[in-house]
């Protein structure tokens, strides 16, 4: 979901491809030979850091074809190092930094020999964010160079206008590059990537930019039309480098069809609860949406505190003085009912039904007062690693939360949970099968329209194609709130058993979340020292 705070990765970009071809022949670093140590392994993170970056040509990222086979280059000589260096005898977190340094390699190579947005995919070309999402980065394949348009504050202070003055420079030279770069025939990723282009420009009106016909942004939406027709080609990734990516990225030990099959049984068990629970409630008396302004700030700050009063007095999670405020700085505002998304019909229902969801925001402020001390687990991990883990926590416990009783007084709410449920599995199931070919774009919405409860799920809104955009650039996304579910559940059932009436979820909570925003499956093996799942990862095709 997209949300007006966030933060993003920030690292030091390479100034020329001389720089990337010249990490190829760069001396092994210290004692990186047939077995490098763990400071070995930070120096070659160091590397790869800036090799993550492609060079710059005109003051912008440089995506031709040249320099993306520069890049390619680059990376085989850091994964030649990093093949030198073996874990054996590391502690339990040094052996899971090497896995994340492992898969942010896999995570650029995925995206040079098959995504490649910066040639499939127009979306990839709107750098300018006028929100921030509520994960730790962007969803999605992003350029390296961005305008964080949220992080200004209206009206703009002199050196403010200066500023965004100078990076809305960018813009010209990097929408003519796209031009030339964007060769690919992926229908669905054309059309709705023609379409984020023209919505960047639109941004850039509001910001009273008056954009002449002439000007880059509606130069090449033009463009994007005159050659849409043409476009005929699929644009997933199919079922075999789909689940290269599962595995091998963001460390899910799942493939396509386990995920589709895992998906298939919670969207059954999400409806045919909520058909239970309506039962359980059909002598209450409906929930009635919020109607005024005055009743949504009203109900909306009471959620805030009944949620931070029921994680305290249950024991659930050591509330800290940044949780209440992370939470309530995201309530929103109230919205006409014309107007609301299915996100906004559930919080115009109950806001705490939603506002479980927003472990995120407490993710973001254990990131920012409390960071991992690694230098690799610091900052949000590149290519949407983190997702199983931040958007699998984030919907993880709004029914886990239902299931400790947040809900017992208000049993109508619990309705709320098992929708959003059938929701995330509907829109879920669709991007796995648009991933695999199987669903263009229109059948994928429709699918998550019909197989999403009450109707809520309107067609008319915007919605609906953010999301499936979102998971056709973002292969796995789409799965990741209910797999990530499914990975969280597991562990919890295994740290259980390993701590018999020890176990405590305040404990747990306090080191999943010392762990960082990383896959579910390195935490696992963190907290429990089982190592199955990573040697299942690594040992699959």
């Amino acid at each position: 979901m997209r949300h007006p705070i966030g933060r993003t990765r920030v690292r030091a970009a390479l100034a020329t491809t001389a720089l990337v071809l010249a990490l190829g022949s760069a001396p092994v670093a210290r004692g990186a030979g047939a077995a490098g140590g763990y400071d070995d392994l930070l120096a070659l993170f160091h590397d790869w850091q800036r090799l993550e970056h492609p060079p710059r040509r005109e003051g912008v990222p440089d995506y031709s074809p040249a320099a993306m086979t520069a890049q390619q280059t680059g990376l085989a000589a850091i994964r030649s190092r990093l093949e030198r260096i073996h874990p054996d005898g590391w502690s339990a977190s040094q052996r899971v930094d090497y896995e994340l340094v492992r898969a942010e390699l896999n995570g650029l190579d995925f995206q040079l020999r098959v995504q490649q947005p910066w040639a499939r995919d127009p979306a990839f070309y709107a750098i300018l964010e006028t929100e921030q999402s509520d994960t730790p980065a962007h969803e999605g394949p992003k350029a390296d160079q961005l305008i964080e348009l949220w992080t200004y504050q209206f009206p703009l202070a002199r050196e403010a206008q200066l500023k965004l003055a100078s990076e809305l420079r960018w813009l010209p030279p990097f929408l003519a590059q796209a031009r030339a770069n964007l060769t690919g025939n992926a229908r669905d990723l054309w059309i709705t990537g023609t379409h984020s282009v023209r919505a960047q420009g639109e941004a850039l009106a509001e910001l009273g930019r008056r954009i002449a016909p002439d000007h880059p942004a509606a130069e090449l939406v033009r463009a994007l039309e005159a050659e849409a027709p043409a476009k005929n080609g699929p644009s997933g990734v199919g079922k075999d480098n789909y689940t290269w990516n599962l595995r091998h990225v963001h460390l899910v030990p799942l493939s396509w069809d386990q995920e589709e099959a895992l998906l298939k049984r919670e969207l059954a068990r999400a409806h045919a609860s909520l058909r239970f629970e309506e039962q359980r409630n059909r002598a209450l008396p409906p929930i009635v949406p919020i109607a005024t302004p005055q009743e949504y700030q009203r109900r909306a700050n009471a959620a805030v505190d009944r949620y931070i009063a029921f994680l305290r007095e249950r024991d659930i999670l050591e509330v800290k003085d940044f949780h209440d405020p992370a939470m309530r700085a995201h309530i929103g505002s109230f919205v006409p009912a014309e107007q609301r998304n299915f996100f906004l019909i559930v919080s115009h229902h109950e806001p705490l039904a939603l506002f479980t969801h927003f472990y995120h925001w407490f993710d973001h402020a254990y990131m920012e007062r409390e960071p991992n001390a690694s230098p690799v687990r610091r900052e949000p991990l590149p290519y949407n690693i983190w997702d199983n883990r931040s958007e699998g926590m984030a919907t993880a416990v709004e029914e886990l939360m239902m299931h400790a009783g947040l809900y017992d007084d208000t049993p109508r709410e619990r309705e709320l949970v098992w929708i959003m449920l059938a929701q995330r599995c509907a829109r879920g199931l669709a991007s796995l099968y648009a991933q695999a070919n199987l669903f263009d774009l229109a059948q994928a919405k429709a699918f998550q329209v019909r197989w999403t409860p009450r109707g809520w799920m309107r067609p008319d809104l915007d919605l609906l194609n953010f999301e499936q955009q979102l998971y056709l650039r973002q292969p796995g996304y789409g799965t990741s709130y209910v797999t990530g579910k499914y990975l969280i559940e597991e562990l919890i059932k295994d740290r259980s058993a390993e701590q018999g009436a020890a176990f405590s979820l305040k404990r747990f909570f306090a080191d999943y979340n010392a762990a960082g925003v990383i896959p579910v499956a390195l935490i696992r093996y963190e907290l429990t020292g089982q190592d199955d799942a990573i040697r299942a990862i690594n040992g699959a095709p």
